[in-house]
């Protein structure tokens, strides 16, 4: 069995990214998959990483349970919306805090390459878009994905790591709606 674990970085409760979540976690489900979840925005946690490395600030109860279920995981699903082309405050916070050397990476002593801790791992990017995700791509770069998928999960081993756009977003009716989560309950279904 497949495990699981939906990390939904939407601080809103009330956004579509919760929908998102559910539709994936209804299809895993079905599956026969082993689904978790971490809502960041009912985390109990400083997101600010006061000392950078140079200081290891003690992980709250919320993070410390986080990182037991990133562990255990063998697929990440991160859902997110994109604001200024990149995550949302506390969403980067959550990463700041957990992603830590010795924990998601390692630096080699007297060199520049690093060890990927978290090897074995997948994961799947969804996140909504108020643009069209071609403009995103082209005019913009994709910071967001770049960020989570290049220089966060990939740098610590995760591997592959699939991308899906939702959107346009702003002054969607309710029938595309259905559609986008018709097709998340699909990616639940098959574990991607």
């Amino acid at each position: 069995m497949k495990k699981i674990l939906i990390i939904n970085g939407h601080p809103n409760a009330e956004s579509f990214n919760f929908g998102i979540a559910e539709s994936y976690q209804k299809g895993a489900i079905i599956s026969g998959a082993v689904v978790q979840t971490i809502t960041i925005a009912n985390l109990n946690f400083n997101p600010n990483l006061q000392f950078g490395y140079q200081k290891r600030t003690e992980l709250e109860p919320d993070l410390v349970e986080s990182w037991e279920k990133i562990k255990r995981a063998d697929h990440l699903v991160w859902i997110h919306p994109v604001w200024w082309g990149g995550l949302p405050a506390i969403t980067k916070g959550f990463i700041d805090r957990l992603f830590l050397p010795g924990m998601a990476f390692q630096y080699r002593e007297n060199s520049v390459w690093w060890d990927k801790l978290l090897k074995g791992k997948t994961a799947h990017i969804i996140t909504t878009l108020d643009q069209p995700s071609w403009y995103y791509r082209l005019f913009y770069g994709r910071p967001s994905v770049n960020q989570l998928k290049k220089s966060t999960l990939e740098f610590c081993g995760i591997k592959p790591v699939k991308v899906s756009y939702i959107g346009i977003i702003k002054g969607s009716n309710e029938e595309q709606r259905k559609k986008w989560l018709e097709k998340v309950y699909s990616l639940g279904l098959k574990n991607k």
